[in-house]
């Protein structure tokens, strides 16, 4: 049955039902529940010693690089309060902002544990003036800690980039900064060579970039900072060929080389802006008679001995070509 026919059919019976629900009854039951709450309220507010309890968050600022904390810092501190039920009432509503612990300062004061009125007095801070602090868990915070060695590292990349495909690396990636600090024990920093970023993988970068990165945590090692941006320099680039000579160096007075095919094929890729700078005398195909004149098959592998440093994956076609000797005439 289809939906219109099904509403079709229960609309006289849902109307009906309506029609007959005893609406001024439920109306006047829901306005002296809304007045008894507001006189609850009221009540409420009026009362004394009122009891509450809250969970405050622990924020801890200032903390040394070179050390590390014996014991693990709690991330909150429970309260117990009393006022009167307005000031109640107020700090439910009311956003909580963290507890600030400035570690350097109670460390050069001499403490290493947070306790006592110090500690009373940051809590009571948190509070109205007329709240009475009942209780507090813990009851102290340890800042006990121990220093630690540390070591400057080069920062070295851990993963994969690639790029769109009229676009290429230009050069070689670079971090900012490029050195990050390691604190830890010696024996832990005697390990390390370098700043390994996590494993990441950058695709299809279209322009030069600028990205963040993350340290790969060690255990028991701290890097600051923790994160570094590597630039990856992107440029366009072209493909270009061009045909090259294949020469041969230190033959023997008395004899003569040919090359079948006697000329490559030099595929290239270049930056549009170095494109038309590139000359065929730039580049140099040069075998050495003394490295391929016992070759039984009479073949030689080429290669390309001289090319342009803007050039980059350059490929030779054949890549190999036969050779004969031939004795010269007088």
């Amino acid at each position: 049955m289809e939906i219109g026919a099904i509403i079709k059919k229960w609309q006289p019976e849902i109307k009906a039902f309506f029609s007959t629900f005893p609406w001024k009854n439920v109306f006047a039951f829901l306005f002296f529940l809304m007045l008894a709450f507001i006189f609850w309220l009221m009540l409420f507010f009026q009362k004394e010693n009122v009891d509450g309890n809250y969970r405050i968050p622990l924020k801890y600022t200032h903390i040394p690089d070179d050390i590390v904390f014996d014991n693990p810092l709690p991330d909150y501190i429970e309260v117990s309060v009393a006022d009167n039920g307005a000031q109640i009432f107020r700090l439910d509503l009311k956003k909580r902002d963290s507890l600030e612990i400035n570690v350097t300062k109670i460390i050069e004061d001499g403490n290493k544990v947070l306790q006592g009125d110090q500690y009373r007095q940051l809590i009571i801070n948190q509070l109205f003036t007329s709240t009475t602090l009942r209780g507090y868990y813990p009851m102290n915070i340890s800042l006990a800690n121990s220093k630690l060695q540390s070591k400057e590292l080069l920062v070295t990349f851990d993963g994969e980039i690639t790029t769109s495909r009229a676009n290429l690396v230009a050069d070689s990636a670079t971090f900012i900064p490029d050195r990050v600090m390691a604190y830890g024990s010696k024996e832990s920093l005697n390990k390390l060579k370098s700043a390994l970023t996590e494993y990441t993988v950058f695709k299809n970068l279209r322009a030069t970039s600028q990205l963040p990165v993350r340290i790969n945590k060690v255990e028991g090692v701290k890097f600051i900072p923790d994160e570094v941006d590597i630039y990856i320099p992107i440029e366009e680039y072209t493909e270009r060929t061009i045909e090259v000579p294949i020469i041969a160096k230190h033959m023997p007075g008395r004899l003569d080389v040919k090359f079948f095919p006697s000329r490559a094929n030099v595929t290239f890729s270049v930056t549009l802006e170095e494109y038309k700078k590139i000359a065929p005398e730039d580049f140099a195909i040069e075998l050495d008679y003394r490295k391929f004149h016992t070759n039984e098959d009479g073949r030689v592998e080429l290669e390309l001995t001289q090319k342009p440093s803007s050039v980059i994956n350059a490929r030779i076609s054949p890549s190999s070509v036969e050779f004969l000797f031939e004795n010269k005439t007088e």
